[in-house]
């Protein structure tokens, strides 16, 4: 008998699959397409201490390998959100873990102990590595090991909730900045985020985006994401949660490989909305067809 279940801190998982942050909203949209109830964990769109526009529009655009998007975290804040999607989210069967992003350390502390009180709450993953807040380059707390310890810390501080740490690969040693925020209690960490690029059109001259640069995700990075885990999973004792170009189960399966305890999958959402149910069948079926009991037997045995 197959056991899929994971743990992330005290945490469990039924499953390795997990929406990622920014593709998935709250779950509402995909419920009508699948029961996301089967998910092993939703991880909401990133929410802010207050309010954000975003970037002006065009603000996401295909590319042959994958996708362009420069969203800047449009929201309606905190409380609008607990206010919105408290009722839904508290209906779920499945765990809600709470994306969150602020300009300073403070403002991630007062967020933590805010959702803290929330029963809807499994967890929190603070995403430190969006690439579309305007900061100058070096300026991000995810390309600092010492800031993304402090960070961790200075919220593992004001939470008991599970902490997962995303990281963005644009750093010399991503294995340094994951180091770190396991030191500053981190429960697991969440790699790899989008990567700056931009596109052009040559009709009119001018960029496909209304920031003109924005975050490459899809296949494209999926061959820097599953080295990333790799590096992580050697350098690491806490749990990896794998994102990047997760299209299919095959893709996930690699992701196991390499070190990851489980899986978000993004981009794929918007070319397949059952996608994450689809990875979850195969998976399954991976499992019953090479005779794996648990998700341990398959993380991190490539054969080398």
């Amino acid at each position: 008998m197959q056991n899929l279940k994971i743990k992330i801190g005290k945490l469990e998982l039924k499953n390795p699959v997990i929406s990622a942050s920014g593709t998935f909203g709250c779950g509402k949209e995909y419920n009508e397409f699948f029961d996301v109830n089967k998910l092993g964990a939703i991880v909401t769109k990133t929410i802010t201490p207050k309010e954000r526009v975003g970037n002006p529009p065009p603000r996401v655009s295909e590319t042959p390998c994958g996708m362009l998007n420069a969203i800047g975290l449009e929201n309606k804040g905190i409380d609008n959100f607990i206010k919105d999607n408290s009722e839904f989210l508290s209906s779920l069967k499945t765990n809600v873990i709470i994306s969150i992003s602020a300009e300073g350390t403070k403002e991630f502390c007062a967020m933590a102990e805010k959702l803290q009180s929330q029963k809807f709450v499994a967890g929190l993953e603070i995403n430190m590595s969006c690439p579309n807040l305007g900061h100058a380059p070096g300026k991000m707390c995810a390309q600092d090991a010492k800031s993304a310890k402090e960070v961790v810390f200075a919220i593992r501080k004001k939470t008991s909730l599970p902490l997962i740490a995303k990281l963005s690969p644009n750093v010399t040693d991503i294995t340094e900045i994951a180091v770190s925020c396991q030191d500053g209690g981190a429960d697991a960490i969440a790699l790899i985020n989008t990567f700056p690029a931009m596109g052009v059109d040559i009709n009119t001259k001018k960029p496909l985006l209304g920031n003109i640069t924005g975050g490459l995700s899809g296949p494209a990075i999926k061959p820097i994401a599953l080295k990333m885990i790799w590096d992580c999973y050697n350098a690491v004792k806490i749990p990896i949660i794998g994102i990047g170009g997760i299209m299919t189960w095959q893709d996930a399966v690699e992701f196991i490989l390499c070190g990851a305890s489980a899986v978000q999958v993004g981009t794929s959402n918007f070319v397949n909305p059952v996608s994450c149910d689809e990875i979850i069948t195969g998976i399954k079926n991976y499992f019953d067809k090479n005779k794996l009991k648990n998700v341990s037997e398959l993380r991190g045995k490539l054969k080398i």
